[in-house]
């Protein structure tokens, strides 16, 4: 049941739409056909991703005044926890709004590497609906000299810059004050130092192991979410 209702609701339409501008763009680009793509699926996204990027900034603003409470709680982990979540119901904040968008968009990810997987293939037309054309085969060499169906470490090196781009961008958590309630936001500055250098060295990792077509949408989608955090980080 699950599977026909991701399959309907988010596969299916997510292969149609591809397969489409692929047909309808002047030599059927596939490179091309996957930036419309991305850019479509960052608009419909656009909602969810500006309530993650508001909650990001409204964190990052609370920084100073959580800093001030680690100061004055320093010795007690309790009072220090208990104060953080009153500043955050007198502040109205939500430390999850930056979290709970994300996961909402991650089905839709999973719909895409699977369609992108089918799509580098030429498989899986026999989901296209009947006003769509059937290309029979998907050209996968892209601006004339990039084919999307090899692996590419060029692609992957340039995704992981454009994720450590986009997680520098991000607020992080500032020094912590030591004393014996500093373990915890101890570990939070060094997962946010591993998500900063880790994240860039995972990407080009898996990104050189997989077709050139997925590791690109992987490149378009990070530098157009980059983009769209850049926007709303620069507005005061």
């Amino acid at each position: 049941m699950f599977s026909q209702i991701f399959y309907a609701v988010l596969y299916q339409p997510l292969l149609n739409i591809l397969v489409f501008f692929y047909n309808i763009i002047p030599g059927h680009d596939f490179g091309v056909a996957i930036i419309i793509l991305t850019i479509i699926i960052r608009l419909i996204l656009w909602p969810l991703s500006k309530k993650a990027i508001a909650g990001q900034k409204a964190m990052s603003s609370l920084q100073p005044k959580i800093k001030e409470l680690q100061v004055k709680f320093k010795d007690s982990k309790q009072e220090l926890a208990k104060a953080t979540m009153e500043l955050y119901k007198n502040e109205k904040v939500n430390p999850l709004a930056s979290c709970l968008p994300m996961l909402v968009q991650l089905p839709i990810l999973i719909a895409l590497y699977w369609v992108l997987m089918a799509v580098l293939k030429s498989e899986k037309f026999d989901l296209l609906y009947p006003f769509i054309q059937n290309p029979g085969t998907i050209k996968t060499l892209a601006f004339g000299f990039l084919n999307l169906a090899d692996k590419s470490w060029v692609l992957a090196i340039l995704a992981g810059a454009a994720q450590y781009w986009q997680t520098k961008m991000l607020p992080m958590t500032p020094p912590v004050v030591k004393g014996e309630g500093s373990k915890d936001e101890g570990m939070a500055v060094m997962m946010n130092k591993q998500m900063l250098y880790m994240m860039p060295l995972m990407t080009v990792f898996i990104g050189g192991t997989l077709p050139g077509g997925l590791t690109f949408y992987w490149l378009i989608t990070t530098l157009a979410t980059g983009f769209q955090q850049w926007l709303m980080f620069r507005k005061k």
